[in-house]
């Protein structure tokens, strides 16, 4: 006679708690790494590539590098002139990303936690811009014949797929919730 089964319960709560541990490193790796490229990218176009006084660069026939100063958030909306309107946008740009951790630490999907994640990279590398050179440093300009797109840079790219993918979890039956403890 053998001893009594494990408990089915426990083995669940253990396999839950540690796909919640993965989904949080994975949702960190990503939001890091996009403040860091973001970051990166910025730093080397100011002081290695000098776009500043060099001015614009292409890199396809579609696509050049020129400096553009962002003072208001997404496509120039709120522009922001006074130094309250620009601390303002710096406070908004780190209490989200606490908001959107506190979500991404409690959801139970990739997808959701990944799309948290490229918000709060975005958020923080776009805040670290406000706070440093008073204005977010967008640089990415895309065009097609006279057709031109406006101009961003990593963590808004991060942002905008961030919010595509909570839309789209949005309308996904169940998904994105944290599995009952």
């Amino acid at each position: 006679m053998s001893g009594p089964a494990p408990v089915q319960g426990t083995e669940a709560a253990a396999a839950s708690s540690a796909n919640q541990s993965r989904l949080r490193r994975f949702g960190v790796v990503l939001a890091v790494a996009v403040l860091l490229a973001d970051q990166a990218l910025k730093l080397w176009l100011l002081f290695v590539a000098r776009i500043a006084e060099e001015g614009p660069f292409r890199i396809t026939s579609f696509m050049e590098f020129v400096l553009a100063w962002n003072r208001g958030i997404s496509y120039g909306l709120f522009q922001q002139s006074t130094d309250i309107g620009r601390w303002a946008l710096v406070a908004v740009s780190f209490l989200a990303p606490i908001w959107l951790g506190r979500w991404m630490w409690r959801a139970g999907d990739r997808l959701t936690v990944a799309s948290l994640a490229l918000l709060i990279g975005g958020a923080i590398g776009n805040g670290i811009d406000r706070a440093v050179y008073g204005a977010v440093v967008d640089f990415v300009h895309v065009h097609v014949g006279s057709f031109s797109w406006y101009i961003f840079n990593i963590a808004d790219a991060a942002i905008v797929v961030g919010v595509a993918g909570l839309l789209y979890e949005s309308f996904r039956p169940g998904a994105g919730r944290a599995p009952a403890a």
